[in-house]
């Protein structure tokens, strides 16, 4: 059988590209290409003259059929409009295609926005959590960000620059006013990565306007420097109760180290809601 190859492409600075990257995309005989527009240029720039075919969110569903009867014949590599095709971008459905018939889906790793976001962001990147573009919606967007104010782990966001402003709003009235990078334009001329806590992210995007592609990088609730709400805390104790691999003085002494909140204070509040050891 042929091989689909997932191949990462530059997200801004066109020397950001494997060698590797660029003789695979020489030698397959088809490349589908979220952007036909965007991808020839790429092509141009290494002398790369394999056909091209576009597949993006608007024609998947009648293009997986096409690109799977070439890959019946010979490779074909997958690539997005920048970064790591299958993030954030239709390649799921080609992927499950392709290995559901059978082929191998090899992939050609290099830029990811979000990944380079978080190494330059200056917040722990030893445990993260990648959700996206936040929602559009402003009630939804405050129900996501509702749903994540507990987690301890470094949260990673894309927005675009019309919303922005928005985003950070919610974000310092559900999250804290905590750390966060927002990185904007990376690899490109006018890269920049401001890092300061939410409030002054905002204060800096009012007076500088927003413009580019931007990866919000957000401190996890742990590494904020806050003493957690009631709300927050009473949230997670009732995570861990559902869970129930733990006792309650075990939650409590964990949750202690994590909250701010005094492990006696946590533990009459299991009490209160008739949680025993």
């Amino acid at each position: 059988m042929s091989t689909l190859y997932l191949v990462a492409t530059p997200i801004g600075n066109l020397e950001d590209i494997t060698y590797r990257a660029v003789r695979v995309l020489g030698e397959v005989s088809l490349i589908a290409a979220e952007d036909t527009r965007t991808t020839g240029k790429l092509l141009k720039r290494y002398g790369i003259s394999t056909s091209l075919t576009s597949y993006h969110e608007h024609n998947k569903a009648h293009k997986v059929g096409d690109i799977l009867a070439r890959l019946a014949e010979r490779d074909v590599a997958l690539v997005s409009d920048a970064g790591t095709p299958g993030i954030n971008d239709p390649g799921f459905a080609l992927v499950n295609a392709a290995l559901e018939a059978g082929h191998t889906v090899s992939p050609i790793p290099g830029p990811s926005a979000p990944i380079a976001a978080l190494s330059a962001s200056g917040l722990p990147a030893d445990s993260f959590l990648y959700l996206g573009y936040l929602p559009r919606k402003k009630n939804q967007r405050r129900k996501l960000l509702d749903e994540v104010k507990a987690f301890t782990y470094t949260l990673i966001f894309l927005e675009t620059p019309h919303r922005l402003l928005d985003s950070l709003r919610d974000m310092a009235e559900r999250l804290g006013n905590r750390k966060i990078a927002v990185a904007r334009e990376l690899t490109k001329l006018h890269e920049e990565i401001f890092r300061g806590k939410i409030d002054r992210a905002r204060q800096h995007f009012t007076e500088h306007e927003p413009r580019g592609e931007f990866t919000l990088v957000v401190a996890g609730l742990d590494s904020a420097g806050q003493t957690w709400s009631e709300e927050v805390l009473r949230a997670a104790l009732r995570e861990a109760q559902e869970a129930g691999e733990k006792s309650p003085s075990k939650v409590a002494q964990e949750i202690a180290k994590k909250s701010g909140w005094k492990r006696s204070e946590i533990y009459d509040i299991l009490q209160e809601s008739g949680i025993r050891d």
